[in-house]
């Protein structure tokens, strides 16, 4: 296996970068969940309801996207580098899965997607800085954070559009088990006002991206 240098890894996430806000991100050999369904008649308000959502998850997965490799870029232990590296090809699947669907309602995913990549990237890697364990207990957090975000969704969305149903019960289910894995490799609790920040953040980031 090749040791990358760190100009190596520079370029390596600047390609990641570059994939991920303006191409096409590297995915798993997954399916599509939604793949082969039919489209249901939704009403207007349904689908812009629906599209909007997906644009939310995209944005998050952008996000989650940056955390992954910022902390891949700062980790200490190379065990923990490729657990990250492989979480982040995972998160890729959601990215390409909530753009194919938010175009095919109709929308647009978030013209602010460089900003909360660029975020994401910096957190990461202070979280990565700080220590591995803090670090895995981020991730711990975060995919908790956008399991609840998704159960959320999920009661908002039309019964009938079973197309983003199917993956966004994909996606609760591999978040779900990111934060076990993360957790399961040592990450440690975080401290009740840093999980409040969190939050805080999450919600300025998903209000933002509703309308923009």
């Amino acid at each position: 296996m090749r040791n990358y240098s760190p100009l190596d890894r520079l370029f390596i996430n600047l390609d990641t970068a570059l994939r991920t806000v303006a191409g096409q991100p590297k995915i798993t050999e997954r399916p599509n969940p939604a793949e082969g369904m039919a489209e249901a008649p939704l009403s207007d308000s349904e689908r812009d309801l629906s599209g909007r959502l997906m644009r939310i998850n995209h944005a998050g997965e952008v996000s989650a996207q940056g955390l992954y490799q910022g902390q891949a870029l700062a980790a200490r232990l190379p065990e923990v580098r490729e657990k990250m590296e492989r979480a982040a090809l995972e998160e890729n699947d959601h990215l390409a899965w909530c753009e194919h669907r938010a175009k095919e309602l109709g929308t647009h995913i978030s013209y602010l997607n460089p900003l909360w990549y660029g975020g994401s990237v910096a957190i990461g890697a202070l979280a990565g800085a700080i220590g591995d364990r803090w670090s895995l207990g981020f991730v711990v957090e975060t995919e908790q954070q956008v399991c609840r975000h998704l159960e959320e969704h999920l009661a908002r969305l039309s019964p009938e559009d079973k197309k983003t149903r199917a993956l966004l019960k994909q996606m609760h289910e591999d978040e779900a088990r990111h934060a076990d894995l993360a957790r399961a490799a040592g990450g440690a609790p975080l401290p009740a006002p840093l999980k409040t920040l969190m939050q805080l953040v999450s919600k300025v980031m998903t209000r933002t991206t509703y309308w923009v």
